[in-house]
Parts: C-alpha cells; structure tokens; sequence
C-alpha cells in the first residue's frame, strides 16, 4: 500500500469519526460550568498591545518573572512541576480570610501583608495552566495570558479514542484572560480583586451568508469564572473546598449604586457616582480592570489611578483587535496612551471620576470622553 493511499484511508477515518461525533452533537458540548481547565494560548500570543515591553520587565521583581510565550507547553509545564515539588511556602491556613461583598462585586479580603501573598497567588495562576503576561509585585498586579478553558471540550469516547495526537482539531473558540490586583486597605490586611475579559471567535459571512474568515471579538464579563477563582484562590491559601465555595455562593447583595455620565459642553465630562471614596474606588478601579485598561500605579492617597490604554480604532485592523493579539504580527512599534482616572470625594455618600492626560491636566478631548463612557458602562453593569 503506498504513501496515497495510507493518506486518503486516514482521512476517510477523520470523516466517518467526524460525522459520527456531529450527529451525537458532542464535539462541542460544554461540560458542568463549575469546572475550569486552561491551557494557555502563548503558543499564538502576539505581543501585548496594552502595555510595552519595557514596562513588564522595569518594574517586575526578577524573580517573579515568568518566562514568554515562545516556549513550548511542555517545557512550560514541566517548568511548574518542578516549581510545586520544591516549592516550601504553601500556606496552611489562613485565619481571617473571606469573601468580601459589595453589591454584585466579590473580593477576597485576607488578614496578611501584600508581599507575603503576591508569590502564593502568582504560584496559584501558574498552577491552573496560565502564563502571566504582567508579574509586578511592586504595583501589586499580574495578569495572565489568553488562555482556553479545555474543561468546555466535552471528554466523549470518540475524543477518547482518536487520543491526544488530535487534541488541537477541538477547540471552543474562546479565550479568557485574567487580571489580579492586590490592594492595601490596612496594615497587614490585603484586599485581592481577580477580573475576568473574554473573547470569542466569530465568522464573518459573504453575501450568501457563507463563513468565509473568522475574527475574534469581545465576549461579555462573566462573574461566575471570577467567583470560581476566588473559591480556588481561598483552597490554594488553605481553606477548604466546602468553606470557599460556600462563602463565594452566599447571595450577592443589592446592585451597587448608579453610575452617571455628566457632559458638560462637547468634550467635558465626569462620571458621578452616588457612593463615598472607598466604595467609588473600588468600582473605579474594577471597571478599569475589566476593560482595555492596564492599570501602571495607584495612589489611593491622592485618589489616581496612573493608566495606558490601547483604542482599537487605533489599530487600523478591520479584522478586529482580538485578532492583533493572537496574531504573530509585530506591533512593537505601537504605544498606549498614558492618562491619570482621578476619583475624588465630593460628600460622605457621593464622588466623581474624571481623566487627566498624562501631564495631570484635564483631559477635555473625545478621547477622553470615550474613556469615561467606556468605564461607565462597566460601573452600571
């Protein structure tokens, strides 16, 4: 039998397995919605657009450094392997730590100081199959590559029996990122917010209504994975499984107060929020996380929030901005903007949020009224 045929039985193989798979409608089936397993998509990682180079490494501790997206997934996890044998400082229990609630938001509070926790929490993405993009222990802030959650690829016998040669012909075409922030809201005592941003893939159609390209967009926030790592979180620093996920499913509490957008002319603007400083923050700095934003420093003293921000309009790219990130295309060249989000407090239960530029002068441009109506629209979510 020569070399074209081998060819054409293995493929007429692919087509009966394919065809069987379809009409039992479990190629794509999602599995229990509480289960999550990444595995990091550095493999088609672009570069990150939201912050330069040179940030990552000035101001991350070497050695939390993790190493780029360019190395395969087996060196990678044989990497963390070796981490968790050796590593001595997995915490046995913390007392004091819980499930803090403000509306519809959740944060771990815990009762130790911000250096003492980052490298358990960074160990903790590392563990579940991430690479982190952002490893800054003296901002307090890491996020994570874009990675798949293989936990939606139902395991199905005829995935079982093709084996893990085929692995890469199942995909769920999405990818998620995650962002984690540490903040100081008292001596020794450590507020951790994990953020969650999606991406789907979707095609586009001709006139026939054909795919014929598919481009990858923003999907919707989803709480339930944020809620999910927070009751792994809690595990990994020692508390058990039935403790976390019952102090992440105790009921949420009434929606957060309403965000507003004034205008004021054609380009003035400021968010107002009915809420006092601590609260408005917060929001602040959560809406933040959630959208395009990488938050660069925080001076809660002062109520700034020192950010970059890429505009997707920028990119000049019509197939869509999720598809700069995972394409191999070198942007290097490209740099987000610098802008200060201010919070100030203007009564016991009221505040508002405005943009300066760089130099801390009020930035009364369009682009900084898109940068307010985007946060905006994430504080009333």
């Amino acid at each position: 039998m020569n070399l074209l045929q081998l060819l054409r039985q293995y493929f007429a193989v692919l087509l009966i397995l394919s065809a069987v798979c379809f009409s039992l409608t479990a190629c794509k089936s999602v599995t229990t919605n509480d289960t999550v397993d990444y595995k990091s998509a550095g493999a088609v990682r672009g570069p990150n657009l939201s912050l330069p180079p040179d940030l990552v490494t000035s101001q991350a501790d070497r050695r939390y450094i993790v190493q780029d997206g360019s190395a395969t997934m087996s060196e990678y996890n044989a990497a963390v392997k070796k981490s968790v044998q050796t590593r001595k400082n997995v915490m046995t229990g913390i007392p004091g730590m819980r499930i803090a609630r403000d509306g519809e938001r959740r944060w771990l509070v815990v009762e130790k100081p911000a250096p003492e926790l980052y490298p358990q929490i960074k160990d903790f993405w590392q563990e579940n199959g991430f690479l982190l993009v952002i490893d800054s222990p003296s901002t307090g802030i890491m996020e994570t590559d874009w990675a798949e959650n293989r936990a939606k690829i139902a395991q199905d016998f005829i995935r079982s029996f093709i084996g893990g040669a085929l692995d890469s012909l199942y995909d769920t075409g999405e990818r998620d990122k995650y962002k984690t922030r540490l903040e100081v809201s008292k001596p020794n005592e450590t507020e951790i917010y994990i953020t969650q941003r999606g991406a789907i893939e979707k095609c586009t159609t001709d006139s026939t209504g054909s795919c014929i390209s598919t481009i990858w967009t923003a999907r919707p926030n989803d709480p339930e994975l944020e809620a999910a790592f927070l009751a792994r979180l809690m595990e990994r620093l020692g508390m058990s499984q039935e403790q976390a996920k019952a102090q992440v499913a105790a009921p949420l509490g009434p929606k957060t107060p309403k965000a507003k957008l004034v205008q004021q002319g054609v380009n003035t603007a400021y968010i107002d929020i009915a809420a006092g400083f601590d609260r408005a923050w917060r929001d602040t700095g959560l809406a933040l996380d959630r959208s395009n934003f990488t938050v660069e420093d925080r001076n809660r003293a002062n109520g700034i929030y020192y950010v970059r921000y890429v505009n997707p309009k920028d990119l000049g790219d019509t197939k869509g901005f999720f598809t700069n990130l995972f394409s191999s295309k070198d942007d290097s060249s490209l740099k987000a903007k610098k802008y200060q989000v201010v919070v100030k407090s203007t009564s016991e239960n009221a505040s508002s949020i405005y943009v300066q530029g760089a130099d801390g002068k009020p930035e009364n441009t369009a682009a900084g009224l898109q940068l307010l109506t985007l946060l905006t629209e994430q504080m009333i979510r």
